[in-house]
């Protein structure tokens, strides 16, 4: 059976590489921004993505198990998206600078029709940080393409006091353990 990974991002590409299933990449049909309504729930937005990105390419891949996965950032209410600049992930860092948010990271299973679900809640709670040391840390990782303005799989770890996960891998937009129940549940041989 095929499996179709419904992403361009090469953080998700990687993580799967993991599992050791063979899958190719393609570009999901959705226009991500239509689905950012004001007051819509952080968990319901990132699971309403994850499906439509899984289901956005059902009509060209009709045989195949289709994985669509979607991260929300939000801190006290406020959802944070990808900064796209030095300037703004060092504003996004300092906002969360001694302050506990949460990464909603949902993954989303298209085959045969079904949808299978599942949605991970992470909570990290970063230490205070002056803008210098934000500074440092945004030009030493370059964290512009990443909700939240970091990435724990390089320096950004030294940021924070604490995480409380059951999927490290969720942290980075695709939760491993999750996604592999599913996939084993579909007949993939894993590991």
């Amino acid at each position: 059976m095929e499996l179709v990974l419904a992403s361009t991002s090469r953080y998700r590409r990687e993580l799967l590489e993991r599992l050791g299933v063979p899958f190719h990449c393609a570009a999901p049909g959705v226009d991500e921004e239509s689905y950012k309504r004001p007051g819509v729930d952080p968990t319901a937005l990132a699971q309403e993505l994850a499906a439509a990105k899984a289901t956005s390419l059902a009509k060209r891949f009709p045989h195949a198990a289709i994985i669509g996965c979607d991260q929300v950032a939000v801190c006290e209410g406020t959802r944070l998206g990808k900064p796209g600049s030095a300037e703004r992930a060092v504003d996004q860092l300092s906002q969360l600078s001694g302050r506990t948010h949460e990464l909603v990271t949902a993954v989303c299973v298209w085959h045969a029709g079904e949808l299978h679900q599942h949605t991970d809640h992470t909570r990290l709670t970063m230490r205070s940080l002056d803008r210098e040391a934000l500074e440092r840390y945004v030009a030493a990782d370059q964290p512009y393409d990443c909700a939240g303005s970091y990435k724990l799989e390089c320096r950004g770890i030294a940021l924070f006091e604490s995480i409380d996960t059951r999927d490290p891998s969720a942290i980075t937009g695709l939760p491993l353990i999750a996604l592999a129940q599913i996939l084993i549940k579909l007949g993939w041989a894993i590991p």
